[in-house]
């Protein structure tokens, strides 16, 4: 799609959902204070999570003493996790953290500047809202929101507050992706025309946690506030800890890995949804009595809404009885393929001079190249986890605090990729093809809103 073109369609979309939201534009009352150099900037955790622990914040030891931040207090509804996690950082950070018994219990506390967000996933866009409302800023892992309207919302609360909201679709800040944006923006990649994204494991345990399940008592946690705006539930230790098997509470494989992989489709094409989403899939493997699918396949459409003629197609699939977690996400153009396994772009697959000739057209074939330098040291620097991507994500965070200036994924990326995880579940759960309606910003199956 040529740059002009994607950018109007990125502006007519961002116009449409300003208008149904209203209000969006921030003004010098929005912000609280323009931090200083030597301001100590100082973080809470919301969530004390494995991915917290074992990648967010490594990444932020890696630069925390460098650009003068410090994390303060957790706040964990379980008294087993906020316990552990307030003695964790104490241990690793050698001074006391606050323990929270709840977000209202942290935010009354005060001095909070800003929060790690890493719980359950449908809990991702509310307590963004929470912690704007706040006047904190924001890292907060995806998926950002399962239902739109916790999606409009958040995005609403954010636009009107001004703060910083990193969400956490790494990939944005991974120098090979960022080069594959560039190569395609260029023009030399050409006309995108399909794209085959895979994510599989092997993993009976995967998204399991019998041990803490065992552990888990109604009486150490508020169950209540956990359900926050979900339907009534009796209290379940695996929906509590193994929320992302089990539908109101995660969408499962879209929201977390389809919506690393949909982003890099929104963020090089410039569309910022799909057309329509179809879906199949089942629980054909692990009989455990989850909800959310362990086999997926999910087909999209994109491009312009007035020009149904013109587009391209998106394939996500995905397992979870075979498979070794080394995640595909392969870029097709009649010239050849962009390759973000190998990170290389080639001719593979294009057009060549035989059969160009035929149709007395040129060859176009794309150059054999590498994305990134191979030669170049990764420096990952998470000795206790993490990941580059990460980190560069994490800094990123830490360093548009600083200066105010818009994160590489800011909190329209997880709004986007919101609206593609909900159209494939919409899809999923009733079986029908799912669009979207830019005027209402809803996401419709039969024409009607789709509603859980």
């Amino acid at each position: 799609m040529p740059v002009t073109r994607r950018k109007f369609v990125q502006q007519s979309a961002l116009t449409m959902a300003a208008t149904l939201l209203g209000g969006l534009t921030m003004n010098a009352a929005s912000y609280r204070r323009i931090r200083g150099a030597n301001d100590r900037v100082r973080v809470s955790v919301i969530g004390f999570s494995d991915r917290f622990r074992h990648a967010l914040f490594p990444s932020f030891m890696q630069h925390y003493k460098e650009l003068n931040f410090d994390i303060v207090a957790v706040s964990d509804l379980w008294r087993l996790r906020r316990e552990e996690g307030a003695a964790f950082l104490q241990q690793q950070l050698g001074h006391s953290v606050r323990a929270c018994r709840n977000n209202d219990e942290l935010y009354e506390g005060g001095k909070v500047d800003a929060v790690f967000i890493s719980t359950p996933d449908f809990q991702h866009a509310l307590q963004t809202r929470e912690a704007v409302l706040a006047n904190c800023d924001v890292y907060c892992e995806k998926p950002f929101a399962e239902t739109m309207e916790d999606a409009r919302n958040a995005l609403k609360a954010v636009k009107a507050s001004g703060r910083i909201v990193q969400i956490g679709s790494q990939r944005r800040s991974g120098k090979n992706y960022m080069a594959a944006d560039e190569f395609i923006k260029s023009g030399k990649f050409g006309a995108i025309n399909m794209v085959e994204l895979y994510w599989n494991v092997n993993q009976p345990g995967r998204w399991r946690r019998p041990a803490l399940v065992s552990k888990c008592r109604q009486e150490d946690l508020d169950w209540n506030r956990f359900l926050m705006n979900r339907p009534a539930d009796s209290f379940d230790p695996r929906k509590y800890l193994e929320y992302r098997l089990f539908w109101p509470y995660s969408s499962g494989q879209p929201g977390q890995w389809m919506s690393h992989q949909i982003d890099t489709v929104h963020w090089y094409s410039g569309y910022n949804h799909p057309r329509s989403v179809v879906a199949n899939g089942g629980n054909y493997v692990w009989k455990d009595g989850r909800t959310n699918w362990d086999t997926t396949t999910a087909v999209f459409d994109y491009g312009p809404s007035d020009d149904p003629k013109t587009g391209f197609q998106v394939v996500f699939s995905s397992r979870m009885g075979n498979g070794d977690e080394i995640t595909t996400e392969i870029y097709y153009s009649t010239g050849g393929e962009l390759n973000l396994n190998t990170n290389r772009i080639s001719p593979a697959g294009g057009l060549t001079e035989a059969f160009a000739k035929e149709m007395n057209m040129s060859a176009h074939l794309l150059p054999n190249m590498e994305l990134v330098d191979r030669t170049a040291k990764i420096d990952v620097r998470a000795n206790a986890g993490g990941d580059e991507y990460t980190s560069a994500h994490v800094r990123n965070w830490m360093e548009c605090i600083r200066s105010r200036k818009t994160p590489n994924a800011p909190v329209e990326v997880g709004y986007y990729h919101s609206i593609a995880n909900i159209m494939t579940t919409a899809a999923s759960r009733t079986g029908f093809k799912a669009s979207f309606d830019e005027v209402s910003q809803e996401v419709l199956v039969g024409g009607k809103p789709f509603k859980y």
